[in-house]
């Protein structure tokens, strides 16, 4: 159903992103126009204005743009010749520059609806009454740089979402207040879990006690599955001579992500932007035999990447951040094996996490692939092989492979629907080439081995994010930073409640006494509000029989209970997921 849909939703946004374009137009006469995309869920237009776009004028625009509609103007399509695209864009310096970069020879279109004519290429729909006027919004006003290029001028970019009828609409708004209430940057705050410092340095992020918590915890679980499921842990630098990144091909295709060099001993180091150059520096430390592969290795990698700084968003999109990443190096005839037994390893990783709804995109050769065919037919039937097998839905990605080798993206959704590209399980013919590695075959003969990159959850700083706003914040009991708190109802039973946090501490439980001067009901709502699954109340019963009074962040409540008995019981509720 959502398929069949998307197709009219695009003429519908693209549609409704030249109705604001006019509407702007009208308020200000002098702007100048850039581009209007339909996009998911919406649409928006950047625009060159004499004054900054405010909250309040977007419901002005929102009026003119109903009375546009209700004139049921007519989407006309024109082709016109550059010279006449020149003319008619003669004061619109962005369409100008746009056009200019046009291939000669290539058709150059406009669409026309009532009095405002936008350089297109389609499509939209028949006319603006097919437009529903109770089924639009205008929502945000950002800063966007021409082109995406922070060189650039920055240009002001409206918002907005349509879609195919008000109740779509009203569905779509109450989605968007539930989004910003789990937005990971509001929570990180409110619960005290990160925080990043622009004066010291954009995209990078500095772990609070409580989110350290959090990620101590997805490590030790990280480390411990990777272990029991056969992976060897490795530790490698985090800076490498330009000699590493020449042979890995990095400095010759992806150097505009990389930071500059470092000068040491008169020798060009680079940051690493990944960790698979020092994985193959291991695996030729020695001569490798049939008899070694598969490898299986593993790192928690922390890596720098460069990121335009109108890109970056939170943990989401950051430039120094930890992998998770892994590497299997075997023969060609384990591959069917090795590549089922990793997607069958990540999905029960994403399953202990709470993602149970999860989509394969199997990616294939492109147009600039390396290796022959036959190779790749073989990987890629290999990976749709393990999805099948696995019962997932797989959506082909016909030429989407990187040059160097064809992949799965695993995209999970979280609790409001939201679909997230995370694991990646992907074939590269490119670096076993350039480092030379090889095995000793059974006949003794010298063999390229087959290596696949996996990264599972993408990188710990990503993840988090993803996690904080799956949850919106209540991390289950066995990830949540602090697990228990222990309130007294006077201070007169904090002895108490310390003895009870050392008892629980002891357990394994993350534990907290409140010590503050708050009543009792004050205690309680702060717990709750920083998402606190279990509180114990402690009074004089409690403290007279050797019993905790439990209240859950949900609201149940259960008094009395004996000491002894709780601890048993709430060591079992936080103990950390297993995939057996």
């Amino acid at each position: 159903m959502e398929e069949t849909r998307k197709p009219v939703l695009l003429e519908v946004r693209h549609s409704f992103a030249h109705v604001m374009a006019e509407a702007v137009l009208q308020i200000f006469p002098q702007a100048k126009l850039a581009i209007g995309p339909a996009i998911d869920e919406g649409f928006y237009y950047d625009f060159d204005l004499p004054r900054a776009v405010a909250t309040e004028d977007l419901a002005v625009i929102e009026e003119k743009m109903r009375a546009i509609l209700a004139g049921n103007h007519r989407f006309t399509r024109t082709v016109v010749s550059r010279a006449e695209a020149e003319r008619v864009f003669k004061d619109q310096p962005y369409k100008l520059e746009l056009i200019s970069e046009l291939p000669e020879g290539e058709e150059i279109s406009t669409y026309t609806q009532d009095a405002f004519t936008d350089l297109c290429r389609g499509p939209h729909v028949k006319d603006t009454g097919a437009l529903r006027a109770d089924a639009f919004k205008l929502t945000t006003v950002a800063g966007a740089y021409w082109r995406g290029d922070e060189k650039n001028k920055m240009l002001q970019r409206i918002y907005g979402t349509a879609w195919e009828s008000k109740a779509d609409l009203e569905g779509y708004l109450k989605k968007l207040v539930e989004i910003e209430k789990r937005d990971h940057r509001r929570l990180g705050k409110d619960l005290d879990l990160y925080s990043i410092h622009e004066e010291a340095g954009a995209g990078l992020i500095y772990w609070h006690p409580k989110g350290a918590r959090v990620r101590l915890v997805i490590e030790d679980f990280w480390r411990s599955e990777h272990l029991k499921n056969g992976y060897e842990l490795l530790y490698t630098p985090h800076i490498g001579k330009s000699w590493l990144w020449e042979t890995s091909g990095h400095l010759g295709f992806y150097k505009q992500n990389m930071y500059a060099p470092l000068s040491i001993d008169d020798v060009d180091y680079f940051l690493k932007p990944m960790n698979c150059p020092f994985h193959l520096m291991i695996y030729k430390n020695q001569q490798r035999s049939y008899r070694d592969l598969p490898l299986r290795w593993a790192e928690l990698g922390t890596v720098y990447r460069y990121e335009k700084s109108g890109v970056m968003h939170g943990l989401l999109r950051v430039r120094g951040f930890t992998q998770d990443d892994a590497h299997i190096i075997c023969t060609p005839e384990q591959i069917d094996d090795e590549i089922l037994e990793v997607l069958r390893f990540s999905l029960k990783i994403w399953k202990a996490f709470g993602f149970n709804d999860i989509k394969a995109y199997l990616a294939t050769k492109p147009a600039d692939g390396i290796g022959d065919d036959a190779t790749w037919d073989k990987a890629i039937a290999s990976l749709k092989r393990a999805a099948e097998k696995e019962n997932l839905d797989i959506v082909m990605d016909e030429g989407g492979g990187a040059f160097y080798g064809p992949k799965i993206d695993l995209k999970i959704k979280d609790a409001l629907g939201r679909e997230w590209q995370m694991t990646t399980i992907q074939f590269d013919w490119n670096e076993p080439e350039r480092f030379g590695i090889t095995y000793v075959a059974a006949d003794n003969t010298q063999k390229r081995p087959f290596m696949v990159h996996r990264a599972l959850l993408g990188s710990l700083e990503r993840f988090f994010g993803v996690l904080i706003e799956h949850f919106g914040g209540a991390f289950p009991p066995w990830l949540a930073p602090v697990q228990a708190v222990a309130i007294p109802v006077t201070p007169a039973f904090a002895a108490y409640g310390e003895e009870v946090v050392r008892a629980l501490k002891a357990r394994g439980v993350r534990a907290e006494l409140d010590k503050g001067d708050e009543r009792m009901n004050a205690k309680i709502r702060n717990a709750q509000n920083q998402k606190i699954p279990f509180m114990l109340i402690l009074g004089e019963k409690e403290q007279a029989g050797r019993a905790v009074s439990l209240r859950t962040r949900s609201g149940e409540q259960k008094n009395m209970i004996p000491l002894e008995e709780y601890l048993t019981q709430v060591e079992a509720e936080v103990r950390p997921k297993t995939l057996e």
